[in-house]
């Protein structure tokens, strides 16, 4: 037979069965769609940490005070200031820039409204390190931090969410931090969640003026440092564990007093994690794959056994073996390829969905709808193989038999 007449009978075989046809790649419809809505889902969630992340700088380390020791007692955390951050930038090679840190939630008024916010005391660098772009106003500067001005930055959501007033409105304004005025004087842009904390959420203010006017100490929750790339992370890291250990004068047989982590880590820390999380979810949907491909081997087997006959009147009319072989498996990849190319598109339109209706964050890869269309493909390879070898070795006299 050729290969024409072949596609053609095979074609006419699925025809003369639509709904039974249309059940049949019903469950690779199913098993695509699940596939590309769900990798998707993980590579949007995966995308969008890492953006909100990157936000927030990348090219970072962060200095933490370490525990203090003292005869196998736990005194409480070693002591980080704004010297040693200051010390940094004297001669830096690896270290673009640093800022002192320190954070506490703090009961801040405005009129009759007041909430418990996050307030950061930090210097004027804190704002480039961070990659914190301003939307109205401006920032406060280094006379300002040296002066101990009482001068406020609000996060982009801060009105809204706390003070019953919009945050933009708020520019010129006095607020009352534990009961100390403060003068707003600009508003950030929004930034996002990082997942551990919202920095549209905070309030910053100049760190001298955070220390001896709000939080009464000098010491420094934490150091911020910026390398000069990524490149010299490393470098920078090395650079700020040497000048701090100079700093604190910490002998060399002596462990560091302070802790430094890594920003990249944390990348790829959640970058790892929400990748697992993608293949965990395929890895689901792949399973409605496979009972979709059990349910064409099963419908084939079927659909063997009904045309039986039909089967020995094509061998006894010269058909060979490959030629049956091959009907079968077109017909088998036909149904997978079809269910398959519905399934692309059903699972496109989900994750389209559920970004414009649940508002969660997907992203459609290209390589993963080439993959699951594919995997269709074998699917009904492997499974439609069965089915083909048993029409392609039946007997043409005992076929012919068969009632």
């Amino acid at each position: 037979m050729l290969i024409t007449e072949i596609v053609r009978v095979a074609l006419e075989a699925i025809r003369a069965n639509k709904l039974r046809s249309f059940l049949t790649a019903l469950g690779i419809i199913i098993g695509i769609s699940a596939v590309i809505a769900m990798v998707a889902l993980g590579e949007g969630a995966q995308r969008n940490v890492q953006a909100r992340i990157q936000s927030l700088g990348v090219n970072t380390l962060v200095v933490r005070p370490g525990q203090e020791f003292f005869g196998g007692v736990d005194r409480g955390d070693t002591k980080l200031t704004a010297k040693d951050a200051a010390a940094l930038l004297r001669n830096p090679k690896a270290v673009l820039d640093a800022t002192p840190e320190m954070q506490r939630r703090l009961q801040v008024e405005y009129g009759t409204a007041n909430g418990n916010l996050n307030v950061t005391g930090a210097w004027p660098s804190y704002f480039s390190i961070q990659n914190s772009k301003l939307a109205s106003g401006r920032l406060f500067n280094q006379n300002e931090e040296k002066g101990r001005r009482r001068v406020a930055v609000l996060g982009a959501t801060v009105g809204e969410d706390f003070l019953k007033a919009p945050t933009l409105s708020l520019i010129g304004q006095t607020i009352r931090i534990q009961s100390v005025p403060f003068q707003v004087i600009g508003v950030l842009e929004p930034k996002g969640s990082s997942g551990f904390q919202n920095p549209d959420d905070g309030l910053y203010i100049p760190l001298a003026t955070a220390q001896f006017r709000v939080f009464g100490t000098d010491r420094v929750q934490s150091i911020d440092v910026q390398a000069v790339s990524d490149q010299q992370m490393d470098a920078a890291l090395g650079e700020v564990d040497r000048v701090l250990r100079r700093e604190h004068r910490r002998r060399a047989t002596q462990p560091s007093d302070f802790t430094i982590r890594n920003q990249t880590t944390l990348v790829q820390t959640f970058q790892e994690t929400t990748r697992t999380f993608s293949f965990l979810l395929a890895g689901i949907a792949l399973v409605s794959l496979l009972v979709g491909g059990i349910g064409i081997m099963n419908i084939m087997l079927v659909s063997v056994t009904e045309r039986t006959r039909e089967i020995g009147v094509r061998k006894a009319l010269g058909a060979r073996k490959r030629d049956i072989l091959l009907q079968f498996l077109i017909e088998a990849l036909t149904l997978c390829m079809s269910g398959g190319a519905l399934g692309v598109l059903l699972g496109i339109s989900g994750a389209l969905a559920l970004q414009r209706l649940a508002g969660w964050n997907t992203a459609v890869s290209i390589d993963a709808v080439l993959i699951a269309f594919l995997f269709s493909a074998a699917v009904g390879i492997f499974f439609g193989l069965w089915p083909a070898r048993r029409a392609a070795q039946l007997d043409p006299i005992e076929a012919l038999r068969y009632e």
